[in-house]
């Protein structure tokens, strides 16, 4: 049994999306399942579908507006570099109207209904993959996963939705008496999970550098120091993730192929710059591309006995 996992990572997750991309188109991997977490979760449904032109084109457009209702931060660019700050505004609006969050992502919840129709979400329910998000339940500390199969379309795409809220700043969603928020709050790479379902081999592709190779800057507003604590928080929750995944793989003869990427693409996955993300997309194409001539070379010297 194959899987393809995808970890969370905001706009970064066009890399993502260029590697599925090759491994399914090229080197024609045929997946049983695909898990996601956060923006992972936006992409496997449509991957899963085979529609990737169509998540690529959507992906890539994507901008602060189709995302939040509420923005709750100003991004300002200068010398090529975005800055974040803090829209006041709209942070206090949304804290007047009883809010418990920074900013509102609904725009985001409108998009993904938007763009999985409901016969589509029929294909992938009456067919023989399965499709899992994961969420966060704060209420009872756990993170669980919801899969395709077990959920009307209305309550998949909300836990689609759900799997990508980056709370403090995105929607916190109180569902089912409980309130959840983004799966990467508990789980950033669910290599783990794809194992329980019985996966044998598994594609991981993961939303940061294999090696960390920076130093952040130093903070500049308390919206800059918030996003700093937390990429901190959620790259500590993933190396954990992978570690623990690699020992239950090794327990149960799972093989696992990792595509890092190779060079940090952002150092704030919030931020989503149509022009960017469509060179992260043919970017994560060419790794994977390059990877595996790599590896095919590699294996050719040893069956050769070079």
């Amino acid at each position: 049994m194959r899987a393809l996992v995808i970890s969370g990572g905001g706009s970064k997750g066009a890399f993502a999306g260029g590697v599925a991309q090759y491994l399914i188109q090229e080197l024609k991997h045929n997946y049983d399942l695909y898990l996601g977490t956060s923006t992972g979760s936006l992409l496997i449904s449509h991957i899963a579908l085979g529609e990737i032109d169509k998540i690529k084109e959507v992906f890539t457009s994507v901008d602060q507006n189709s995302i939040f209702s509420i923005c709750p931060f100003t991004i300002e660019k200068k010398h090529g570099v975005h800055n974040i700050g803090i829209n006041h505004w709209n942070v206090l609006k949304n804290f007047y109207r009883g809010n418990k969050t920074f900013g509102e992502s609904y725009n985001l919840l409108k998009l993904i209904k938007n763009t999985l129709t409901l016969e589509e979400f029929e294909i992938l329910k009456n067919g023989i993959k399965e499709t899992v998000v994961t969420v966060s339940n704060l209420s009872l500390n756990q993170v669980e996963y919801k899969s395709v199969n077990e959920c009307t379309y209305e309550e998949f795409c909300e836990w689609i939705w759900i799997s990508c809220n980056y709370t403090p700043f995105m929607s916190l969603v109180r569902k089912n008496g409980c309130e959840y928020a983004d799966g990467g709050l508990g789980n950033m790479v669910p290599i783990e999970e794809a194992i329980k379902r019985g996966a044998t081999e598994i594609d991981v592709i993961v939303l940061q550098t294999e090696i960390n190779h920076f130093n952040r800057m130093p903070s500049k507003n308390p919206f800059s120091l918030l996003t700093t604590m937390f990429e901190f928080i959620l790259d500590r929750i993933e190396n954990q993730n992978i570690r623990i995944g690699k020992f239950v793989a090794s327990h149960n003869d799972a093989i696992i192929n990792f595509y890092y990427t190779p060079t940090v693409l952002t150092t704030n996955s919030l931020i989503f710059d149509r022009e960017k993300m469509t060179k992260w997309w043919e970017s994560g194409y060419r790794y994977a591309k390059h990877k595996n001539t790599e590896l095919n070379q590699e294996l050719s010297e040893v069956v050769n006995g070079e």
